[in-house]
């Protein structure tokens, strides 16, 4: 197997390219909405090197998703939407949505929005739920102008309330209360001194 070069000296004119040959800016929104995605996969490495071995069924999601996540890099990359290699599809959401249905069962009903907090991993978690939404806001902007497929919008937003659901599983496994948040006047709330 021939070995890939980290460095190519192609990108250095501030140019880089697509699967297909298309080089384009690497300012342009394409390439904001993969890189977020990437930046999404790389919270995520943090998130898993901190679970336990007494959670080794959230890391094996957690590394399901990650390979997911290239998938979607790669389907965005692609602007030719005839070649159906590497894309996302229905069936990589329906299977994020069988994951939170089953956790979102074994955990107390929401009843309030909760502050993003707690262990250490679920707190990386909410930290990664929060990169994937700025990813899924990239995928929106990339197609307002562009062609993309759209399963790749789905899917990152389903991802982020996976993250979301699988943070306060960890807390709940830990016995870490919940913090609710509720609407204040800025006035009531007290201060620390």
């Amino acid at each position: 197997m021939n070995s890939v070069k980290i460095y190519t000296r192609t990108g250095d004119d501030g140019n880089t390219g697509l699967q297909g040959g298309l080089r384009i800016s690497k300012a342009h929104q394409r390439i904001a909405a993969y890189g977020t995605v990437d930046e999404a996969n790389a919270a995520l490495g943090v998130a898993i090197c901190h679970i336990g071995e007494d959670n080794r069924d959230i890391t094996s999601i957690l590394k399901n998703v990650q390979k997911d996540l290239f998938v979607v890099g790669a389907d965005l990359s692609n602007s030719n939407l005839n070649d159906l290699r590497n894309r996302v599809t229905p069936k990589m959401t329906e299977l994020l949505e069988g994951v939170i249905d089953t956790c979102d069962s074994k955990l107390p009903p929401l009843t309030s929005f909760i502050v993003p907090s707690g262990g250490r991993t679920a707190t990386h978690l909410h930290l990664a739920r929060t990169i994937v939404r700025r990813a899924e806001s990239a995928v929106v902007r990339l197609a307002e102008s562009d062609e993309i497929n759209m399963h790749c919008m789905i899917y990152l937003n389903r991802l982020a309330d996976l993250l979301f659901v699988l943070a306060r599983t960890l807390n709940y496994r830990e016995g870490r209360a919940e913090d609710p948040w509720h609407p204040t006047k800025t006035d009531d709330r007290p201060l620390p001194v």
